[in-house]
């Protein structure tokens, strides 16, 4: 069985791990090298119980101040764009109690098969990918946040998962490089269990260790159409000639949509844009924290990578630009600056945008889809836990396969 899978970043490399591993014959298409897209600079964290979708109740009490402030972590430019549109209300539909709950139970059953994945994976290939195991606390500047946090809480905790509401002395107990900034906070949900690694890196190991198993990559190539057949897609014409397969595994992240729309269907995939900057770390003791850190009022987080430490965040619905203003960076130094001044940030910071394929519930789009060729399998959408969530729907993906081939 030969499966072309469209995508090199975690997603599409995820995929061709657990095909290849199941003894199929695997070819890799992308118009750039492995990691390069969202997957690049990333968040670094693995965040396999804290996973509520974007679109959630409270976004509409925060709407205003979201859109209106300069220094707002979400930024939405309007264009003349109806997926743009179509995008933007059906997020706002899903911005309900229900909606959000059927997400979070959806994504932790997810998480937690990802979590096996990538684990069992780490464990057979030792990959160096700066993994950490130091757990996660994630930040609350008022009282109404952090009981709306404790609401979610209880609700991750029917999934199984191990949290607790913490008070800021205890922040500052758990990560010391948090004590001047207890007293700012309400207090924080602690998730002893969480991860970071560096998706980069993961991106480079597995796309090396793939090829030496006689995976074929046709990378710095476009996709430029499809020959059909039958209902099936029969091959992927390409700058570099056809590829043929047997299936197809569409995991173009953010580029998805338009590959879709030549095949005469829709993904609602949009790009969230995000930014990150990373930086060698100081070394002394309780300079740079060890444990992940997400503000969730600035929507920031801060993982720890080895020796640097990364920091990213904002999600702009602005189109497919890869620009980098200077203002978005100014806002995550800004961050760092307050939450951890001795963290060792200089002049040695390296910038990064990235487009998340997000959809309006959260939820990635795995699997057939009715109006697809019947060859086609998707495995897009992932928004900001594509590096979280790749290994549960790349054994999805390969469950799927055999009624597709069929």
């Amino acid at each position: 069985m030969h499966v072309c899978v469209m995508g090199a970043g975690i997603v599409g490399l995820a995929t061709a791990y657990e095909l290849q591993r199941q003894g199929m014959q695997v070819t890799v298409v992308d118009q750039a090298r492995p990691g390069a897209g969202a997957s690049g600079g990333n968040g670094a964290q693995l965040s396999y119980s804290y996973v509520q979708p974007l679109a959630d109740p409270g976004i509409w009490a925060q709407l205003p101040k979201l859109l209106l402030s300069p220094d707002s972590p979400l930024k939405l430019h309007p264009r003349l764009d109806p997926h743009q549109w179509r995008w933007g209300l059906d997020f706002l539909r899903a911005c309900n109690r229900r909606a959000s709950e059927h997400g979070t139970a959806t994504l932790l059953a997810l998480a937690a098969r990802s979590r096996q994945g990538f684990e069992r994976m780490l464990a057979a290939e030792r990959l160096a990918c700066d993994f950490s195991r130091t757990g996660k606390l994630v930040l609350y500047a008022t009282q109404a946040s952090l009981d709306d946090a404790r609401r979610q809480l209880e609700l991750q905790r029917a999934w199984g998962c191990e949290q607790e509401a913490v008070t800021p002395a205890r922040c500052a107990e758990i990560e010391p490089a948090l004590a001047h900034y207890a007293a700012r906070i309400a207090g924080a949900i602690h998730t002893p269990g969480e991860c970071a690694a560096d998706c980069l890196q993961v991106c480079q190991g597995l796309h090396a260790l793939l090829q030496a198993r006689g995976v074929r990559f046709v990378l710095d190539t476009r996709i430029t159409a499809f020959t059909r057949s039958a209902g099936r897609i029969a091959a992927a014409r390409t700058d570099a000639g056809a590829i043929e397969a047997d299936a197809f595994v569409l995991a173009l992240g953010s580029g998805s949509h338009a590959l879709a729309r030549t095949l005469g269907f829709a993904l609602p995939v949009y790009p969230l844009k995000g930014y990150s900057i990373t930086f060698d770390a100081a070394a002394g003791p309780g300079a740079a924290p060890r444990v992940s850190v997400t503000d969730a009022a600035r929507k920031v987080v801060f993982a720890r990578l080895g020796r640097r430490m990364r920091v990213a965040g904002m999600a702009e619905l602005v189109g497919y630009g890869m620009d980098i203003p200077q203002a978005r960076i100014d806002s995550l130094c800004a961050a760092t600056r307050a939450l951890f001044p001795h963290s060792g940030m200089g002049r040695d910071l390296q910038p990064w945008a990235g487009l998340r394929p997000a959809t309006p519930t959260g939820l990635p789009v795995v699997g057939r889809h009715a109006r697809a060729p019947a060859n086609l399998l998707l495995n897009t959408g992932h928004g900001a836990l594509g590096f979280t969530l790749a290994f549960g729907t790349a054994a999805a993906v390969a469950e799927a396969l055999g009624p597709v081939i069929e």
